[in-house]
């Protein structure tokens, strides 16, 4: 048995065990008429604002992690005791300040303003996210609540979001901005920044930053992706092939899932000497869209729902975590480059090839992540129609499953011309280790069944 799996279900065991012991004595709690849609247009608001700062993939995955954690940690405290704090779960979080005494609190309103809160604080246009975060309020203020508990509620709610903060800002992301940029060199296979933009590599050290479930970024490494040999016969060169014939013989299907999944929030526009970006959702923020399709489908409650976010995020977080770590590992140089010097210089990607280095695939690695947990939740067969791309232009695509959406995300990297094979393949299976993970890393109820078998533990479907 792994030392993993024994450590994991030593502290399932122990929690467990002592939960009733444990848990806080309940102070009053006020009910009030705020349903699960307030949470799900908070996150929507926050995802609104990550597209309008335009955050990079693994920024944004690190704010849609802390915002519902928040969320979820305040909501658990309600009357259903089998959720569980996340607290001790996930590295260097502590309990939540103690309800207030002082009468009743509604955590409905005090969980949506916590998660605005930290979103606010986590994101560059504060002065916008205010103004969403006092309309929320106001609606909240006007659902039967006294004004001495919506009060109390807040202060409540901005309570967490310290306390949530504070975790958050240890996490070294801070210390992060001063390390080395990325180095470019002609060395060959090597990445080196791609058109049009010829931006600078995103994050090259990301993978600095605390887990929250992984003992390192570098846990799930995967195998390492072939040997550049710039050869006809060779594994690297008939991948490169595989994606010069491909993107040169695409169907209309083929170019509708690219375009759904393309997810790239720094598409560059060049008209002479003006330059231009098209503002899109990032992949985590795709994954997040999913979560509250499933939740309302599934009629998830606020605490469910929330549950769902919290568990979702920290897959997508810890995903974008590992696959950072292997990107900058390898540095394995993209197929634009390679096609345009050894095939046809003027070929170009389907999609724009994002500013970082090519292996693993970010999408196969968080999707596949994000759809382990989603099943955990929600169970295999969850049938779904996503419309979380219909804001940006694109039709609804409908799906059997969270791993049917994460295997057409992950090929859509094919077809857009911008990952060659192994780094999907590789990305799915390093996604799938880091979701399964958090599946049994990150328990939020009480009473579940580990089934601990040859590879990492899998719950029990609920």
């Amino acid at each position: 048995m792994r030392a993993v799996q024994v450590r994991a279900f030593v502290g399932l065991l122990a929690g467990v065990l002592s939960l009733g012991s444990c848990r806080r004595a309940a102070a009053p709690v006020a009910s009030a008429p705020v349903d699960a849609g307030t949470l799900h247009r908070a996150v929507q608001h926050l995802t609104d604002l990550i597209v309008y700062d335009i955050f990079s993939p693994p920024q944004a995955s690190r704010a849609y992690a802390y915002s519902s954690i928040a969320a979820y940690e305040v909501l658990r405290q309600g009357g259903d005791a089998t959720y569980r704090s996340l607290a001790g779960q996930v590295s260097g979080l502590t309990p939540l300040p103690a309800l207030p005494s002082g009468g009743p609190v509604s955590l409905p309103i005090a969980g949506v303003h916590a998660f605005m809160t930290v979103g606010r604080a986590l994101t560059f246009s504060q002065q916008r996210m205010d103004s969403l975060r006092l309309a929320l309020d106001e609606e909240m203020q006007g659902s039967g609540v006294s004004a001495a508990v919506f009060a109390r509620s807040v202060a409540y709610g901005d309570s967490a979001a310290r306390h949530i903060l504070s975790w958050a800002g240890t996490d070294r992301f801070k210390e992060s901005r001063g390390l080395p940029k990325y180095s470019v060199t002609r060395e060959p296979g090597r990445w080196i920044p791609t058109p049009p933009a010829y931006m600078d590599a995103v994050e090259p050290n990301w993978y600095t930053l605390r887990p929250m479930v992984m003992d390192s970024a570098r846990q799930f490494r995967p195998e390492p992706p072939y040997p550049f040999v710039p050869r006809k016969g060779s594994p690297f060169f008939q991948e490169l092939e595989e994606v010069y014939a491909v993107g040169k013989a695409l169907t209309t299907e083929q170019r509708a899932i690219a375009a759904f999944w393309d997810c790239n929030p720094y598409v560059m526009h060049v008209q002479g000497h003006t330059m231009f970006a098209t503002k899109k959702v990032s992949p985590g923020g795709h994954w997040m869209g999913i979560v509250s399709i499933a939740s309302r489908q599934a009629g998830a409650d606020m605490v469910r729902s929330a549950e769902a976010y919290a568990r979702t995020a920290i897959a997508l977080s810890e995903g974008f975590l590992s696959a950072w770590d292997t990107k900058y590992a390898t540095n394995v140089v993209r197929p634009e480059t390679m096609i345009n010097q050894y095939l046809d210089p003027a070929w170009e990607p389907l999609l724009q090839t994002p500013p970082f280095p090519e292996y693993t695939s970010g999408h196969s690695v968080i999707s596949t992540a994000a759809a382990t947990v989603l099943t955990d939740l929600f169970g295999d067969g969850f049938a779904f129609a996503d419309s979380t791309e219909v804001l940006f232009g694109l039709p609804v695509r409908a799906f059997a499953s969270f791993h049917a959406a994460a295997s057409e995300a992950s090929i859509s990297r094919l077809y857009g011309g911008i990952h060659y094979r192994r780094a999907i393949e590789q990305g799915r299976l390093q996604g799938r280790r880091v979701g399964e993970l958090v599946v049994l890393r990150v328990r939020t109820r009480s009473g579940a069944v580990l089934a601990l078998g040859t590879g990492l533990a899998r719950s029990s479907p609920r």
